[in-house]
């Protein structure tokens, strides 16, 4: 399709999927990371087709935000596709977590999950309306976001922001063609939970869905690349549950 994509956290996981989708249908993409530098050259060196290129930056450095999105911009001769994928995961549970510990875990997860998603939005919508570009923003938000992450509140509570960021920004958006979804996965498989399926809880977590397993990367790129796409102009504002049936909304 021969679009610039920008994808944040696309070191590894779920963003390196992404990042592989997009350059597989022959879009260039912006790989970015924030601290994973050879786990990020390893995405871009794998990726198909050519145009691609590598931004570097703290997502909670606003300054940063804006000047590594223009790089992106400049490297890919305009960012048609945003893809808001970089967040952390603090384990914070409030009965066994100190009250220090506790305002460490929100802050650092609302300036990544939340206020890093946001900023990189404005800066990339901007120049997507100011260059007259027809554009697309996907939000990587979580199931977590409905039925709760006890453990991890803050990470659940930045998801539901961001989906409900998304829905606001597909209407403010949509008059200058650009349109925003989220998708919501449930447990994906990556570097960051390994542990956990392997050990024993995995076989807990794998039973979450009537299917026995968890999802794999690629397919919530699918769901990310089919959102991206001008078939899915009129998925704007929604927000799609790629969780294997886990966790069923009414």
């Amino acid at each position: 399709m021969n679009r610039g994509v920008l994808v944040t956290g696309a070191s590894r996981g779920i963003g390196r999927a992404v990042a592989a989708a997009f350059a597989r249908q022959g879009d260039r993409v912006a790989v970015h990371c924030s601290t994973r530098q050879s786990d990020a050259e390893e995405t871009l060196a794998g990726l198909d087709g050519g145009g691609h290129t590598l931004v570097q930056g703290d997502l909670t450095d606003a300054a940063r935000v804006e000047s590594l999105v223009a790089e992106a911009d400049e490297a890919l001769g305009g960012v048609d596709v945003l893809v808001n994928n970089a967040a952390v995961m603090i384990r914070h549970p409030l009965p066994s977590t100190s009250y220090t510990d506790w305002q460490e875990a929100w802050q650092r997860t609302a300036a990544v999950n939340l206020f890093g998603a946001v900023n990189v939005s404005y800066c990339a919508a901007r120049r997507m309306i100011d260059g007259g570009r027809a554009g697309r923003i996907v939000n990587i938000g979580s199931r977590g976001a409905f039925r709760g992450e006890p453990d991890h509140p803050a990470y659940g509570a930045t998801k539901a922001a961001l989906h409900a960021f998304g829905q606001s920004l597909a209407v403010s958006l949509a008059p200058h063609g650009i349109a925003v979804a989220s998708v919501a996965p449930g447990f994906v498989a990556t570097e960051r939970v390994a542990d956990r399926l392997s050990g024993a809880e995995g076989e807990q977590i794998r039973s979450q869905s009537p299917f026995g397993r968890v999802a794999a990367p690629e397919e919530i790129a699918s769901a990310v690349l089919h959102l991206a796409s001008p078939e899915a102009t009129w998925c704007s504002g929604a927000v799609l549950d790629v969780n294997g049936a886990s966790y069923l909304r009414t």
